[in-house]
């Protein structure tokens, strides 16, 4: 009897948060000295997320950081900057592009990009800053992806 009122609650509290409620979903972005893109590599290097999603940089190897490259957020969004060879977890609220580095390999190439949603309304801004390096071509191909693909999986 006591299951059976258990499970009756457990099910009424899920409805009572509505047909729209959804879980936020756990990403995953590797910080590799080597990848399958080559050498100085965030893996994946591009993930579109839903709003309220979390994305952990795992420190594989050690001396890399990710953090956000100013320019590259949506307006009012949060920066981020993870610490050398520690992970480090984002949630991300805001809708938009946010382009980010390994700060020790920027020049190398070693950036990523994240697209929180459907809106891509800061993707001119983002394609405005200028990078050095391997990053500058490295971040064309990812901004390329803006908008235009379906939503990654952990």
């Amino acid at each position: 009897m006591f299951k059976t009122l258990l499970m009756a609650a457990g099910v009424a509290a899920l409805f009572a948060a509505g047909p729209g409620a959804a879980v936020a979903a756990d990403h995953e972005v590797k910080m590799l000295n080597r990848g399958t893109a080559g050498m100085m590599v965030f893996e994946p290097p591009y993930l579109k997320v839903a709003p309220g999603d979390t994305v952990t940089f795992k420190s594989v190897n050690p001396s890399h950081n990710a953090e956000t490259i100013p320019g590259m957020l949506p307006e009012g969004a949060q920066p981020f900057k993870g610490a050398l060879s520690k992970d480090v977890t984002v949630t991300f609220e805001k809708e938009g592009i946010y382009g980010y580095k390994c700060m020790p390999h920027y020049g190398m190439g070693m950036v990523g990009l994240i697209q929180v949603g459907d809106d891509t309304g800061n993707v001119d801004a983002a394609r405005a800053v200028k990078h050095p390096g391997k990053a500058k071509t490295v971040m064309a191909e990812l901004l390329g992806k803006a908008g235009t693909t379906v939503a990654a999986t952990k």
